[in-house]
């Protein structure tokens, strides 16, 4: 089967748009799903500052939603031919963690979704010379027409929904949703700082305000301190002096708990300055150095955690960002700026240079 998609060739080459060829049908428990659109997140771009851990040339994308166009046949997933559905991170299903309802923190979760997803022979994903793509970035590949994944990271929606841009809930939106709905599991009269209003940082705010949970938002940039107030945060430039007692002001004496999209120690520490006794603190965007904590920011009961997708089963938080979607309190979609998939280069500048929160790449079927 043959179809577009957006090829990364080297860690320093702009995105192609080529022919590329699926040399399989779907096995048993996998679904061919026909890309409608996916989200740009900034751990696709991350793929450039891998060090080479993550193999290219390859296909990537990993918010993607769509149509299923064929199934495996043998095992019975619940998902069929024209279902629309939305498309999360891979997982085995059958490891301890998968078993015990975390499948962000499966045992195989980086074979399956950042080093070239399942070993196939022949190649599963080649471009028109049979050169070998690296196939299922997170279980997808979805910056194409087409997606070949596993039933098990695919969530079946409702198909009056606008399919195209649902693909964010899968990840981005996943991430900064489960960190306030499951791992804070916070409500009313737990304050919260969110430290980086981008995408992960403002659906966190988002969900933050749904559950009721009081909230400030931290940021460099004034147009998404003004996105964050809309959403109902406490907006507070990081350059504010004596930024840790600001927020504790600001909370009636403290945080309970703090998130972190950023990955500046310098935030990391002000915020559990920030937290009352007990208070967490969770990571989310990996560290690119050693993170080296001051005194006394651990005293008194605080603790500090990375988190992975939210801590969420896609299938029990997908639909419930859905529901609160449509009763207007999680509005994700006023982050997204549509792009054709051939224009993906303006979009990851875009995204670089913070003029969109959060692309979404349309495959441009009309052009061909």
């Amino acid at each position: 089967m043959r179809f577009q998609a957006a090829v990364l060739r080297s860690y320093d080459a702009p995105f192609t748009i080529e022919e590329v060829v699926l040399r399989t049908e779907p096995a048993v428990g996998e679904i061919l799903v026909e890309i409608a659109g996916t989200g740009m997140c900034r751990t696709d771009l991350a793929v450039r500052r891998s060090g080479g851990r993550s193999p290219v040339p390859a296909v990537l994308g990993h918010e993607g939603a769509g149509v299923v166009v064929r199934t495996g046949g043998g095992t019975d997933t619940g998902i069929g031919v024209g279902d629309h559905v939305v498309l999360s991170f891979d997982s085995c299903g059958h490891c301890p963690t998968c078993r015990g309802a975390a499948p962000a923190y499966c045992d195989s979760f980086a074979s399956l979704n950042l080093f070239g997803g399942r070993e196939k022979e022949p190649p599963l994903l080649t471009d028109v010379a049979g050169k070998a793509l690296a196939p299922r970035w997170f279980g997808q590949s979805s910056f194409a027409e087409y997606a070949l994944v596993s039933a098990r990271n695919a969530v079946r929606v409702d198909p009056a929904l606008p399919i195209e841009l649902l693909g964010p809930l899968g990840c981005g939106c996943l991430t900064g949703a489960g960190a306030v709905l499951n791992t804070f599991g916070a409500g009313p009269g737990d304050p919260l700082v969110v430290l980086g209003a981008g995408a992960v940082g403002l659906t966190a705010v988002m969900a933050a305000t749904a559950a009721g949970a009081p909230t400030v938002a931290v940021d460099r940039h004034p147009e998404r301190l003004a996105a964050a107030e809309r959403f109902g945060a406490i907006p507070l430039p990081a350059a504010s002096p004596g930024l840790p007692e600001r927020i504790r002001r600001l909370t009636d004496g403290g945080a309970r708990y703090a998130l972190d999209t950023t990955a500046s120690p310098e935030l990391i520490n002000q915020a559990l300055h920030a937290l009352r006794p007990t208070g967490t603190l969770a990571l989310v965007a990996r560290l690119h150095g050693p993170l080296t904590l001051e005194p006394g920011t651990l005293d008194r009961g605080r603790s500090v955690r990375h988190i992975c997708e939210g801590d969420a089963v896609p299938a029990l938080l997908i639909p419930r960002l859905i529901g609160l979607w449509r009763a207007g309190r999680f509005p994700f979609e006023q982050l997204i700026r549509t792009y054709p998939l051939s224009d993906i280069n303006e979009a990851e500048r875009d995204c670089d240079a913070g003029r969109a929160v959060k692309p979404v790449l349309l495959p441009d079927r009309t052009s061909r």
